[in-house]
């Protein structure tokens, strides 16, 4: 039987990607009840693959005992793209199915982060702007609730 292909998910760090991975189902069935891979095997192992315009580059096995995990892949280069497929297979099994490849665009790298500082700065400007306003009310800048001389009537 065939380790089927993993659940990938990828999301982008700065210079890194998170792969978050979770185990194919399994077919088998105890007194009922459908069997994790980890019920059957206790332990598997699992290898990413990294695709960029670099070639394909493997890091080394590693152990998991957990149905959902992630690994993050460090010291990758701004403004490239990309891809990660994911083998995951059992000391008593090695026939394994790799995940479909999942891509990171290049652009994306970092992007959350300006953002947060983009709505911070905006709210600080706005604050600044609403003390000055207030100061200058205060101050008498403004005239309301004041009548018009009868001149200008």
């Amino acid at each position: 039987a065939f380790l089927g292909p993993p659940e990938v998910n990828i999301t982008p760090c700065l210079n890194c990607i998170n792969v978050t991975i979770k185990l194919p189902t399994s077919h088998f069935r105890e007194k009922g009840k459908l069997l994790s891979l980890i019920d059957i095997y206790e332990e598997l192992d699992y290898e990413v693959t990294l695709k960029s315009q670099d070639g394909e580059h493997k890091t080394p096995w590693k152990k998991t005992t957990q149905e959902v995990f992630s690994t993050v892949i460090e010291e990758l280069y701004p403004n490239r793209n990309y891809c990660v497929s994911v083998v995951v297979t059992a000391s008593l099994n090695k026939h394994s199915t790799p995940s479909p490849w999942k891509c990171v665009p290049s652009d994306m790298e970092a992007r959350p982060g300006y953002q947060v500082v983009a709505v911070a700065g905006a709210l600080c400007v706005s604050l600044i702007l609403a003390g000055a306003l207030k100061c200058m009310h205060a101050g008498g800048y403004f005239l309301q609730n004041k009548s018009l001389p009868l001149a200008l009537v």
